[in-house]
């Protein structure tokens, strides 16, 4: 038997900072010419480009990545994001292990531990405890060379 396709159904999602709906946009509505992703969508605050709050869509049910952020908790997502993907990518730990490792420093459940969904301060933190893992890895094995 063939697998139901479920419907691609928009999100009702609102601004944090404005008050103003959500309204999902294909991706170059916000990154023009320089869209990475030309299938991609986002949800972008009904007052863009004055507030500047979007996040992006999953492609396979248009269903938001995350919570709309502002220019600075975008950055500040990024930059969390990195600093976990180091530990994965230098080979401390798996990925699965790394996000688990994250989640249980900051006493999260695995349904809360998505960085799209962290404010700014949950995103320092990640950085923080991401920074002192890092260094006391590296201090370690300075120590045992």
């Amino acid at each position: 038997m063939a697998k139901k396709r479920k419907k691609m159904v928009p999100a009702d999602i609102w601004c944090p900072y404005c008050g103003r709906k959500a309204i999902l946009r294909p991706a170059s509505y916000v990154y023009k010419e320089n869209c990475l992703n030309s299938n991609g969508f986002l949800y972008v605050c009904a007052g863009y480009p004055a507030c500047d709050a979007y996040v992006g869509a999953h492609d396979h049910n248009l269903q938001p990545k995350g919570t709309l952020a502002n220019s600075d908790l975008r950055h500040v997502r990024i930059e969390a994001h990195r600093a976990l993907d180091a530990i994965w990518k230098e080979g401390y730990m798996t990925r699965k292990e790394a996000y688990i490792w994250i989640g249980n420093k900051m006493n999260l459940g695995s349904k809360e531990m998505h960085i799209g969904q962290f404010s700014y301060y949950r995103c320092q933190e990640v950085m923080k405890c991401c920074s002192e893992l890092m260094e006391n890895r590296k201090a370690m094995e300075q120590g045992a060379a």
